[in-house]
């Protein structure tokens, strides 16, 4: 990866927190945190992420509609729900308002960061192939214009 991943990790448990971001800034991405979704909401705002892990129960709101708030202030970002009280409705909710994908708490460590990895590879091709798409649709365009009279 050529620049370091943004990661936002919201959750109201402080050793949640804490431990996701040591484990997250280990290896190498930049990691924010926020113990609530008005505090998540304030920072998306202000910074783009590429990833936020998102609790399900929040203090001040679901963490299902943090998702939408999400997506209106940073759309590409990647939406992982964390949740200790996993349901198939919640599940269901979540992927209908916009989570990638769903974890479930205690989770294994290794498996999050491989699937945060792989989201994140999965981000950065989506990338590359939209970058690719303008430039190929700026070329064609410079072409065309310079073939008028």
């Amino acid at each position: 990866m050529t620049e370091q991943a943004r990661i936002l990790v919201i959750d109201d448990e402080e050793s949640i927190r804490k431990s996701l971001a040591a484990v997250l800034e280990e290896k190498g991405y930049l990691v924010d945190t926020a113990e609530n979704g008005k505090e998540a909401i304030e920072k998306s705002k202000t910074r783009p992420y590429n990833l936020a892990l998102v609790d399900i129960r929040l203090p001040d709101m679901d963490g299902v509609q943090l998702l939408t708030a999400i997506k209106e202030t940073i759309p590409k970002t990647i939406k992982i729900i964390i949740t200790g009280y996993p349901s198939l409705e919640n599940a269901i909710e979540a992927v209908n308002k916009g989570a990638d994908a769903y974890i479930i708490k205690p989770f294994d460590m290794n498996k999050l960061i491989d699937m945060i990895k792989e989201h994140l590879k999965k981000q950065q091709e989506a990338r590359k192939y939209s970058e690719k798409k303008v430039a190929e649709f700026i070329e064609t365009r410079a072409r065309e214009l310079e073939k008028q009279p």
